[in-house]
C-alpha cells in the first residue's frame, strides 16, 4: 500500500507549556535553588569546617534534581513537621486563675457572670447537594437560628485527623495476619497524615440568675441539638475538661459571653 493510499494524519506539536530542563535541574527554578545553597556554603566556608559547608553544598544538589513525588525533599519536610506539631499539640485545660472561668458538670460559669454551653459538631458539606435540599437545609438552619435565646457564637477550626479510631481494637494476631494488620495500620496512617477535619463549637450563654436560667440555657441547648440533629450532623455536648478546653479554644474569657 503506497502512501497515497493511506488515510490523512495530523501530526500534533509537542506541547508549548512543558517545563524546560537546565542541564541536570529539572527546572530553571531549581537551578537557582542551587545556587542558593551553593552560596549559603560559600558563606559558611571560612567559619565552619569544610565538611560542613561542603555537605549543604551536597544537600542544595540532591534536593534540586531528586524530586520523589513530584515535591522537593524541603517541601516535604516542612509538612511533615507541620503535620507532626498539629497532630502533637495539646490545648491547656482551663483553671481559675486564669481568669477563663470554671466548669461545673455541663455548664461554664464566666467572668461576667455568664452562664454558657458549648456543643460541637462537624462540618456539612453542601456543594454537591441538589437545590430542594439545600433550600431544606437552609429552613433548618433559619429555626435553629431563630429558636435560640439569647445570645450564641459559633466557632469553626481545622483539626488533624487522628488515626487511632479508625484501626482495629482487637489484639494483634499473629502471622499473615499480624502482617496484614500492620500494612493496614501503614495505609491508615499515610491517608490520615497531612489532613484534617473541620470542627465547629456552638457556645449559647443565658444571663438569668438561679434555677431559672439553668432551666433556660438547657432548653436552649436542646434545641440547639436537636436543630443540628435534622441538619444532618452529630452534635456532642461537652462537659467537665472538654467544656473548659472547648471555651478556652473559643476565647471564652473572663468579662465575656456568648453574644
Amino acid at each position: 500500500m503506497s502512501a497515497a493510499d493511506l488515510p490523512p494524519t495530523v501530526r500534533f506539536p509537542e506541547k508549548l507549556d512543558r517545563t524546560l530542563r537546565l542541564g541536570p535541574f529539572p527546572s530553571g527554578r531549581d537551578a537557582l535553588r542551587f545556587v542558593t545553597y551553593a552560596a549559603v556554603g560559600a558563606c559558611l566556608a571560612p567559619f565552619v569546617p569544610p565538611a560542613l559547608w561542603l555537605g549543604v553544598v551536597l544537600l542544595g544538589f540532591v534536593s534540586s534534581v531528586w524530586k520523589p513525588g513530584g515535591e522537593a525533599i524541603e517541601a516535604r519536610f516542612v509538612r511533615f513537621v507541620a503535620w507532626e506539631v498539629r497532630r502533637t499539640r495539646r490545648v491547656r485545660t482551663m483553671t481559675g486563675a486564669t481568669g477563663t472561668g470554671r466548669t461545673h458538670r455541663a455548664h461554664l460559669t464566666l467572668g461576667s457572670g455568664v452562664r454558657a454551653a458549648v456543643v460541637r459538631a462537624a462540618g456539612l458539606p453542601l456543594a454537591y447537594l441538589p437545590s430542594a435540599e439545600l433550600g431544606r437545609r437552609f429552613e433548618i438552619f433559619r429555626e435553629l437560628v431563630q429558636g435560640l435565646e439569647g445570645g450564641f457564637l459559633v466557632y469553626s477550626t481545622l483539626v488533624p485527623i487522628h488515626p487511632t479510631p479508625l484501626l482495629p481494637t482487637e489484639p494483634v494476631p499473629g502471622g499473615a495476619e499480624r502482617e496484614a494488620r500492620r500494612g493496614y495500620q501503614e495505609l491508615v496512617e499515610l491517608i490520615a497524615r497531612g489532613r484534617s477535619v473541620r470542627r465547629v463549637f456552638v457556645a449559647v450563654g443565658c444571663t438569668d440568675p438561679g434555677l431559672e436560667g439553668i432551666g433556660r440555657l438547657e432548653a436552649t441547648v436542646a434545641t440547639l441539638v436537636e436543630r443540628l440533629r435534622a441538619l444532618g450532623l452529630n452534635p456532642i455536648r461537652l462537659r467537665d475538661r472538654a467544656l473548659g478546653e472547648a471555651a478556652r479554644r473559643i476565647g471564652l474569657g473572663e468579662g465575656s459571653g456568648a453574644q
